[in-house]
């Protein structure tokens, strides 16, 4: 059956204008995805920077780490002994006004310690090793401590090296809020590179645009003493307090910007 004259324009009409939008939506498909070929693609202008941002700060840390070693022959007798210079130590430290929250176990333990046994050989010469035996142990604990007063450190140390501690080393200087230096370090690395970036789109007569990329490295301290003052503890003969400047702490920051330019 043949449609009415009316009807089949009707259904032209509407199959028209599907194709229309059709082609339009498709048109703004691939506008768009060439658009963001060319913003992303090799075809894009750019130009990149580099930046170097710096902050100096005194240390308002000092950290220092010793060992406390005993000898004995089981195991309790030298944990024993560990304790009590461990407790004379504590004392030491809080009458220095070291808080319990900056003093810090780092590791503790107990190894057995051994000798060779030897029995005699009739004719050989010398005596041949025998089994190997238990004799005794040694226990020690390791401990780390944060000085916030750095001016103390070289009476702390002093004060320790009186009091049996082993393998002392220290004071580390550092930054007890590095944070907010490494962000102040960035910013002046990005505001570097925003000027150099200025200045040579200026140069080449064009703007710049949108930022492409961002990299960002260091920000790692940098500690710049003067000269060392360190001297080597002898419990035996305890040294006089050293004077330990504590120089100042450089905080880096270097970005790598790549901006769009028109």
């Amino acid at each position: 059956m043949e449609l009415p004259e009316e009807q089949k324009r009707n259904f032209y009409r509407g199959a028209l204008a599907f194709i229309i939008v059709l082609t339009l939506f498709f048109a703004v498909k691939f506008l768009s995805e060439v658009r963001d070929y060319t913003r992303s693609g090799s075809g894009t202008n750019t130009i990149t920077i580099s930046g170097h941002g710096e902050v100096q700060a005194v240390p308002d840390i000092a950290t220092i780490y010793f060992t406390i070693r005993q000898e004995g022959k089981t195991v309790k007798e030298a944990q024993d002994k560990v304790a009590v210079i461990e407790a004379k130590v504590l004392e030491h430290l809080r009458q220095s006004k070291i808080e319990d929250k900056d003093i810090r176990t780092e590791s503790a333990s107990f190894n057995p310690e051994y000798e060779y046994e030897t029995r005699p050989s009739p004719g050989i010469y010398p005596p041949m090793p025998g089994k190997q035996v238990v004799v005794g142990y040694e226990a020690y604990e390791s401990i780390s401590l944060k000085v916030r007063n750095t001016d103390d450190a070289g009476k702390i140390i002093e004060g320790l090296g009186t009091l049996g501690v082993t393998e002392l080393s220290g004071p580390n200087f550092t930054l007890d809020d590095e944070d907010a230096l490494k962000r102040e370090a960035r910013k002046r690395a990005i505001e570097d590179a925003r000027m150099k970036a200025k200045a040579l789109a200026e140069d080449l007569g064009v703007r710049l645009g949108r930022i492409a990329s961002f990299n960002e490295s260091g920000g790692y301290p940098v500690p710049l003493f003067g000269r060392a003052e360190l001297q080597a503890l002898d419990a035996a003969a305890p040294p006089k307090a050293a004077e330990l400047p504590p120089g100042e702490n450089t905080i880096t920051s270097d970005v790598t910007i790549t901006y769009e330019i028109r």
